[in-house]
C-alpha cells in the first residue's frame, strides 16, 4: 500500500474550467482522479447520491460526471441533478448528453439547459437504444447519427468543452478495432478534447487502444485518454454489466473472482468485494505506471470501495469516511 499523501497541495475546481485545464492543475497523490455517477430513480437512491457526493468533494476529485439513461430515459433527472452538482458543490461538473431519440432541436435545448445551470463541459455520446442496449440502434427522424455529429453540434452552440467514449475492446458495434479507432479519431477531430473508456479489467487492453489512436493521428493521440475503472463488489453483477455493454472480463480475473465467490447457491460478497478492490488496485497502479492522465471510477453511487482503491494508490481519504 502507498502512503497518503497530503491535499494540501490540491487546487479546486473554478468556474468555466475545462476538463483538460483541471487535469493540469496540482493535485496530491500520483494521478487525478474523476468519478461518475447516475440519476437515482427515487428518493432513498438520491439521498445515496448525496452521501457519496459530499464524502467525494471532500476528496476533490478533478471532475464528476453525470450519466444520462438508455434512450433519454433519465433526462429530467441528469438535468436537474446535473444542474444541483454544479451549483451546489464545488466539483466541477461533466453532463452526459445522447443523441438516441432526440431530435435536432431537442439536443440545442438540452445543451442550452445545462448552460443556464453553469455547466460547460460535455461527454457527447451516441447512446444505447432503450430496452436492449445491443440491440439495433435507429436515428431519430430530425436527430443526429453519429457521435461525431453531435460533438460538431455542441460546438457550434458556444464555448462548450467536450469529451466522447473511447473503447479498449472496441465498440460492439465496430466491424474490427481499426474501424473502432477511426471513428474515435474522427470525433476527436470534430473537436473533442478528451476521452474517457468504456469500463474494462484488462490494461493491456486499454495501451493498445492509446497506441492505436497514436498511430493513427498523433495529434488526436496525444489528447488525454482517460481510463474508466470500477471495483467488482459482485461478480453478477459485473457479468451482468459486461454482459449489457458488449464488453468481457478476462479469463484470468473471472477466474479469480469465481474462486472467491465460491460454489454455493450465493455468491461469497465479501471475498468478492476483497479480490475486486485488489484487482482494481492492481490495474491502478499499473496505468499510472504507464503515465495515464485521470482515472476515472464508476461509482455505482457509493464511495467506499472507491475510496479504498484511492487509498491504496496514495490518495489522501483520511476523514472523508467520517461517520460512514
Amino acid at each position: 500500500m502507498t502512503d497518503p499523501i497530503s491535499t494540501d497541495s490540491d487546487v479546486r475546481a473554478r468556474p468555466g474550467q475545462s476538463v483538460v485545464e483541471r487535469l493540469a492543475d496540482p493535485h496530491s497523490g500520483p494521478v487525478p482522479f474523476s468519478v461518475e455517477f447516475f440519476p437515482p430513480r427515487d428518493a432513498a437512491e438520491e439521498a445515496r447520491l448525496w452521501r457519496a457526493v459530499r464524502i467525494f468533494e471532500r476528496m476533490n476529485p478533478a471532475f464528476v460526471s453525470m450519466t444520462y439513461g438508455a434512450g433519454g430515459s433519465t433526462r429530467d433527472r441528469t438535468v436537474r441533478i446535473a444542474g444541483e452538482l454544479a451549483t451546489e458543490t464545488t466539483l466541477l461538473t461533466v453532463a452526459h448528453l445522447t443523441a438516441v431519440n432526440h431530435s435536432v432541436d431537442e439536443l440545442r435545448g438540452l445543451v442550452g439547459a445545462y448552460a443556464d445551470k453553469g455547466i460547460v463541459n460535455l461527454l457527447a455520446l451516441r447512446g444505447d437504444p432503450p430496452g436492449d442496449p445491443l440491440g439495433e440502434w435507429v436515428k431519430h427522424p430530425e436527430g443526429v447519427a453519429y457521435a461525431e455529429e453531435l460533438v460538431r453540434l455542441i460546438g457550434e452552440l458556444g464555448d462548450f468543452h467536450v469529451g466522447v467514449a473511447s473503447f479498449p475492446e472496441g465498440h460492439h458495434r465496430a466491424p474490427n478495432l481499426a474501424a473502432d479507432t477511426g471513428n474515435l479519431v474522427r470525433k476527436l477531430r470534430a473537436g473533442a478534447e478528451y476521452s474517457v473508456t468504456q469500463m474494462f479489467f484488462d490494461v493491456d487492453d486499454f495501451l493498445r487502444l492509446r497506441d492505436r489512436i497514436a498511430a493513427a493521428d498523433p495529434e488526436q493521440g496525444a489528447k488525454p485518454l482517460i481510463p474508466g475503472m470500477m471495483p467488482i463488489t459482485s461478480l453478477a453483477s459485473a457479468r451482468r454489466m459486461t454482459e449489457l455493454s458488449g464488453s468481457k472480463i478476462p479469463p484470468a480475473v473471472e477466474e479469480r473472482l469465481a474462486k472467491a465467490a465460491g460454489d454455493g447457491p450465493e455468491e461469497n460478497r465479501a471475498d468478492v468485494r476483497a479480490v475486486g478492490i485488489d484487482l482494481c488496485t492492481e490495474a491502478s497502479l499499473r496505468l499510472i505506471s504507464e503515465g495515464v492522465p485521470c482515472l476515472h471510477f464508476c461509482s455505482l453511487n457509493f464511495a467506499k470501495a472507491t475510496s479504498e482503491v484511492l487509498e491504496r494508490i496514495g490518495i489522501d481519504t483520511r476523514g472523508a469516511l467520517a461517520g460512514v
